[in-house]
């Protein structure tokens, strides 16, 4: 099977190429570094050529709500029209848990990514993750200033990029019942890790396991029209969610190259 992943060198991506072609499946590997941008749509047409599903695994550059949403309806628009021209069948979209109830921020741009891929042509299935294992120390140097880092109040259920990698191959090899095209009822599922944890104390786990001298802060912000969701556990998969071990604890613990990454870019 022909299979394009578009944001192929990102947390998500990088892991299912690896896994399809494991698979034995052909893969297209869509990143700027291969010559196809989904922005500017250079290189989509060649790359969709003989495609059969494209998941689109893309990340926003910027955790900030204008450009996230600019960057995911121009990258939604580009893949759903180079994929109808393709006949692409269908498409698998990675999202997030819980976002359909925040009105700000990045969770914001996610909703709108969804909906802009509802409302294209091909139809699509929407695979949405809890917060990544990964992701802890990109947040972490996010909210660095010099030797603290202010880390946001949050309820989360981690679970590895490879899990969600895992799953999204299988969504694009064997497929549920895809939406029709333009549909507001896209198949919807859930993956979390197996445990909620507070987002400040596996922070500070990490950090103890990198050596870190930085200090971890838990901030709220008043002004956040979502800060209740996510404090009260809005992320939280629900009871139908596929959950995929390990725990933070364990992943940390299977990661030794992680206790050399502090202090690294955010990228």
């Amino acid at each position: 099977m022909k299979i394009a992943v578009a944001g192929a060198t990102g947390r998500v991506g990088r892991p299912l190429v690896d896994v399809l072609r494991a698979g034995g499946h052909e893969v297209v590997a869509m990143s700027r570094a291969s010559g196809v941008d989904v922005i500017t749509g250079e290189g989509l047409a060649k790359a969709m050529s003989g495609i059969e599903c494209v998941v689109d695994a893309t990340s926003g550059p910027s955790p900030e709500q204008e450009a996230a949403t600019k960057f995911f309806t121009t990258a939604a628009r580009n893949l759903q029209e180079a994929g109808k021209r393709a006949k692409v069948q269908r498409m698998v979209v990675v999202s997030i848990i819980g976002i359909d109830r925040f009105t700000a921020g990045y969770m914001a741009a996610k909703v709108a990514h969804e909906k802009a891929m509802r409302s294209g042509p091909i139809p699509i299935t929407i695979l949405r993750a809890a917060q990544f294992h990964e992701l802890v120390g990109q947040l972490i140097e996010w909210g660095r200033q010099g030797d603290v880092s202010y880390v946001q109040k949050m309820r989360t259920q981690l679970v590895a990029a490879k899990n969600v990698a895992e799953k999204l191959a299988d969504l694009a090899i064997h497929p549920v019942s895809a939406s029709m095209p333009g549909s507001a009822g896209a198949p919807i599922l859930e993956i979390a890790g197996p445990r909620a944890e507070d987002l400040v104390e596996v922070a500070k786990r990490l950090i103890a396991r990198r050596g870190d001298k930085v200090r971890i802060e838990e901030v709220s912000n008043p002004a956040d029209p979502d800060r209740a969701l996510y404090e009260s556990g809005a992320l939280l998969p629900g009871p139908d969610a596929i959950l995929a071990g390990p725990t933070f604890a364990e992943w940390l613990e299977s990661a030794p190259e992680i206790a050399g990454r502090a202090g690294r870019s955010r990228a």
